[in-house]
């Protein structure tokens, strides 16, 4: 797979794993994150094929920057994988904070947006490309302690559904990827959590990359785990939801795996 790949948020976690599996796979990779170091540090590990940009995802202008540095080098893109993400929790009865809400979101939103705006024009033109969002299974409901992260996830599954409609038949192809529990950084955070079917980032990255390349319109796993949160979790009726939530859902399903 002689690929052209935009990795964003590819320092730690799923985004360097996801690096290393693309280049044993021969793709041309940019590797976005905000630390110049790890990016330093991927480049040496993955060899001359690697395009290191070290920046923010919520800042337009940088990712314009970056684009076109990106097809200076490589002359364009075939995936675009927007993998960047942050959390940030807190118990609203002790302290709301809208504060906590514009940082998650502007990475989780809108850094997928302004890397959209910037990459969709020419795949529009070349009538091929593919956009490969990374929400969460914590997207599916609003989660107790959660509410930046796991409404900024869900706005991200709207956004990445509503763009794959609004192109279809122009010949680019959107995906949106929703992990469960994966053990990274984010997830490091929460040692007292239930967290079911925790993955390895290897193997959550292997089951990304091989449902983006096949086609697929969304990949969620793993699949006893996503299948309960999207179709039974994510219907029970608001009563019995709010006493189940209530009761400590967070410590199962708070980290999400983005």
């Amino acid at each position: 797979m002689n690929h052209r790949v935009l990795i964003t948020g590819a320092t730690s976690g799923l985004g360097r794993e996801m690096a290393r599996q693309l280049a044993r796979q021969g793709c041309r990779l940019a590797l976005t994150g905000r630390r110049d170091d790890r990016l330093k540090e991927m480049v040496k590990e993955l060899g001359a094929d690697v395009l290191p940009l070290a920046g923010d995802a919520t800042d337009p202008a940088c990712v314009k920057s970056h684009y076109a540095s990106i097809k200076a080098a490589f002359g364009g893109l075939d995936w675009a994988i927007l993998n960047a993400g942050t959390s940030a929790s807190a118990d609203a009865k002790e302290r709301f904070s809208a504060d906590d809400y514009r940082l998650v979101y502007g990475v989780n939103v809108f850094g997928m947006a302004n890397w959209i705006e910037a990459v969709l024009p020419d795949m529009l033109a070349a009538k091929t490309g593919t956009i490969a969002g990374v929400a969460s299974l914590a997207g599916y409901r609003g989660l107790p302690r959660s509410g930046p992260y796991s409404s900024s996830k869900a706005a991200a599954i709207a956004l990445l559904e509503s763009l794959r409609v609004g192109l279809r038949g122009t010949g680019v192809r959107v995906v949106t990827v929703c992990p469960g529990f994966v053990r990274t950084e984010m997830t490091a955070r929460w040692r007292d959590a239930d967290m079911p079917f925790l993955l390895e980032p290897a193997e959550a990255a292997r089951r990304m990359i091989a449902g983006i390349a096949a086609g697929k319109k969304e990949v969620a796993f793993p699949r006893p785990f996503s299948t309960f949160v999207k179709y039974v979790f994510r219907n029970l009726p608001n009563c019995v939801y709010d006493r189940v939530a209530s009761r400590g859902t967070r410590r199962r399903l708070n980290s999400g795996g983005a």
